[in-house]
C-alpha cells in the first residue's frame, strides 16, 4: 500500500504494545537517570541454616556505569509494567533464571522527585546457580548478610540497603 500523508494515524490504545523504557532522562535536579519509566531490580535471599540470610548479587561490568560495583539484578521498566514483573523480567534477562518459587518481603520505593527505582526483596527456599547471560553482568555470587557492607557496592544499593537496616 503506498504512503497516504493524509491518512490519519492509527488511534493509540490502551491494548497497545508498550513501549521499552530503555534510554536516560534528565530529573528536574539535573541529575540523569536510566529508565524512562523507572527502574526496579530483584534482591533474592535465602535462609541460611543459622537463622540469618545469604544475598544473590551481581557485580557490574566494566562496560557499565559504576562497573566493578555490586548491586541486584535490575533495569528499566517498559511503559505500564508493574515493578515486580519488570524486576523478574531484568533478573532472567541478566542472570539467566527465571525465578518461579519466591515469596515477596517487601517492595521498596525510592523516589528520586517524579523517578522510581524499585528493590524487590524475595525469599526463596534454597539458593541456585546462575550464569552470566548479559553484558552488564561481569560475575553473581551468593552474600552472606554480614558481608554485605565489607562489598564495593554500587552507591544507590548501598544507600537502599542502608534504609532497609540491612547494613
Amino acid at each position: 500500500m503506498p504512503f497516504d500523508r493524509h491518512r490519519s494515524r492509527p488511534t493509540v490504545t490502551a491494548d497497545r504494545v508498550p513501549a521499552s523504557g530503555d534510554g536516560f532522562i534528565t530529573l528536574p535536579d539535573g541529575t540523569r537517570r536510566w529508565g524512562r519509566f523507572g527502574a526496579a531490580g530483584v534482591l533474592v535471599r535465602c535462609a541460611a541454616g543459622d537463622g540469618t540470610f545469604d544475598y544473590f548479587l551481581a557485580r557490574r561490568s566494566e562496560y557499565c556505569h559504576q562497573g566493578g560495583t555490586w548491586a541486584v539484578p535490575g533495569g528499566a521498566l517498559n511503559e505500564r509494567e508493574d515493578p515486580l514483573a519488570g524486576a523478574l523480567r531484568e533478573f532472567a534477562e541478566e542472570v539467566g533464571v527465571d525465578l518461579a518459587d519466591f515469596a515477596v518481603v517487601t517492595i521498596h520505593e525510592d523516589d528520586h522527585g517524579g523517578w522510581c527505582y524499585w528493590t524487590v526483596i524475595v525469599d526463596v527456599p534454597a539458593r541456585f546457580a546462575a550464569a552470566v547471560t548479559n553484558w552488564e553482568t561481569a560475575e553473581t555470587a551468593w552474600i552472606a548478610g554480614h558481608l554485605l557492607a565489607d562489598l564495593e557496592l554500587l552507591p544507590p544499593f548501598r544507600a537502599t540497603l542502608t534504609r532497609l537496616g540491612l547494613l
